[in-house]
This record gives C-alpha cells, sequence and structure tokens, in this order.
C-alpha cells in the first residue's frame, strides 16, 4: 500500500515506520497529536475511486496529513461503498492503534455517512457506526467527520 504526503512526496518506509517518525518529531517539538481516518470515494464512470487520509493535527498548531488512493472497477449500491470506505478506515487504524496507544495519541475514525435521514448515505449509519465501535474505536459522522467529508473528499475528487 503506497501513502503520499500532502505534497505528493511518496513515503517510502512502512505506514507504521512513517507515523513512529511523526510521533517521535513531533514529541520533541513539544505538540501533542491527536490522529483522524477517513475515506471517502467517486463514483467515475465504471469505476470507484476512493482517497482515505491519516490527519495528524497538533494542539493549536495546525496540521497535515498522510494520503492513500485506490480504485474499484465495479459499481455498487451507495450502501455497499459507504460501508467499504468504512472497512478502509478500520483496516488502517487497526494497523497503527497499537503505535498511537504505545505513544498515548487519540484516534477517531471519521465516515462520510449523514446522520440526516433523508440523505442516501444515512443507510448505512447503524452499521458503519456498530463497525467502527465495536472494533473499539471513536465514531464521527457528519457533520464532525472532517477527515473524511473535507480532506479525503478534496483528494478523491
Amino acid at each position: 500500500m503506497s501513502w503520499v504526503k500532502y505534497n505528493g512526496e511518496k513515503i517510502n518506509s512502512s505506514i507504521e515506520e512513517a507515523i513512529s517518525a511523526v510521533i517521535r518529531q513531533e514529541a520533541a517539538q513539544g505538540n501533542k497529536l491527536k490522529v483522524y481516518i477517513g475515506t471517502d470515494s467517486q463514483v467515475k464512470r465504471r469505476s470507484i475511486d476512493f482517497a482515505t487520509v491519516i490527519v495528524f493535527l497538533r494542539e493549536h498548531k495546525g496540521g497535515f496529513m498522510f494520503i492513500h488512493k485506490d480504485r474499484v472497477d465495479y459499481l455498487m449500491s451507495i450502501r455497499a461503498r459507504m460501508l467499504l470506505e468504512v472497512q478502509k478506515s478500520i483496516e488502517i487504524a487497526y494497523h497503527i492503534s497499537p503505535l498511537l496507544e504505545e505513544h498515548q495519541v487519540d484516534l477517531e475514525i471519521h465516515a462520510d455517512i449523514n446522520t440526516n435521514p433523508n440523505f442516501k448515505s444515512n443507510t448505512a449509519l447503524n452499521e458503519a457506526m456498530g463497525y467502527i465501535l465495536g472494533m473499539g474505536f471513536i465514531f464521527k459522522a457528519k457533520p464532525e467527520s472532517f477527515a473524511s467529508t473535507n480532506c479525503a473528499n478534496k483528494l478523491v475528487q
């Protein structure tokens, strides 16, 4: 799985090694970090593009993110697509959470799912929330899900 920084620079190490380096560097500068993971998708003709982001926010000092993009070459229902977005975020969170726990860095998973039942994405809300909470992660949906709704959304278009 390949990751890049927001400026397009490729991350040549594993994502775990890159995050470990970030945590050490930020701690050395006296910054307290919080991590947010989110995925968004965009249907394009006969495929779906996905962008997953790991957003690092420094307390009162801005932030930065790592990005992974991929594509599936088949279409699916809106519910299935929302749950696949959540699955992609959970997979990353599952891999990096031991490292974050070790360094006492809080983690949230953000789902690009609307809490308003008038929106199509709402069909996956209960399942997505159960999936994320069941895995032991903090869950946020729209309008609080900035990692997926704002950050990943800008990168998938």
